[in-house]
């Protein structure tokens, strides 16, 4: 939380998208948020998944979870509205190995996910799909690719699945502006010296509309955050709309 709230008092977003909370909703930060100037929608559960999004102005609405009459996965979506402008914050599972019963159910959430764009809205409207998205979707997107083709989070079934998602109708914003490899959102915590060596991978993405997309002025991957003491070992994937 110190990390976090840091990086709100430097930077003022107008909403801040977060995943894998690990903290039941009694025990979340609520109060830390709101010292910060920020109002919080959340669902999580103790030491696993969780998902929120603080926002300066009070969302019009926020749910959470599938509707699709599937496993609700509260504690993996989240949709909060803020005037027209939609922010699905998703944590999409990791899949563990590709043999095991999650990676399918990784495969089939993407399907879910891609259904529940097409039951709420349409590309015309304004949509921001953001989260740990648990996939690199492509070889630019991971330090040593060539040695990660079974990984659940670059897989071939897996990018598929992605782009399939994607191509409902979402332009990726960080590529917009970034279209150079070796841009990282994720180093791991079991590799020493990855983030000063380089050695990660995108996983975490905002994704757009075309009515969003088209207003994206800027997005960068803040590196800092993961640099302080404590940190995630996921770092601030940053969009800015000129909405």
């Amino acid at each position: 939380m110190e990390v976090v709230a840091a990086w709100l008092r430097e930077h003022r977003p107008d909403a801040l998208c977060i995943q894998e909370t690990k903290a039941a909703d009694p025990d979340f930060p609520r109060e830390a948020f709101e010292a910060a100037g920020y109002r919080v929608a959340f669902r999580g559960e103790k030491s696993y998944n969780g998902v929120a999004v603080a926002t300066i102005a009070r969302p019009v609405e926020a749910r959470f979870g599938f509707d699709d009459g599937g496993p609700q996965d509260e504690t993996r979506l989240a949709h909060v509205r803020l005037g027209a402008v939609h922010i699905v914050n998703t944590y999409v599972p990791q899949g563990r190995e590709i043999d095991h019963p999650m990676y399918a159910y990784k495969l089939d959430w993407f399907r879910r996910l891609r259904r529940y764009f097409e039951r709420h809205f349409s590309p015309s409207m304004k949509v921001v799909w953001t989260g740990d998205l648990n996939v690199a979707p492509e070889a630019a997107d991971i330090y040593n690719a060539a040695a990660q083709t079974n990984h659940v989070c670059y897989h071939e079934a897996v990018r598929k699945a992605f782009a399939e998602t994607a191509a409902w109708g979402f332009a990726d914003v960080f590529r917009k502006h970034h279209p150079e490899a070796g841009q990282y959102s994720f180093f791991d915590y079991r590799l020493p010296g990855a983030v000063a060596e380089g050695r990660g991978w995108r996983v975490d993405h905002i994704l757009a509309t075309a009515p969003m997309a088209g207003k994206c002025v800027d997005s960068f991957i803040d590196v800092e955050p993961r640099k302080m003491p404590r940190p995630s070992d996921h770092t601030v994937v940053v969009a800015d709309f000129d909405v």
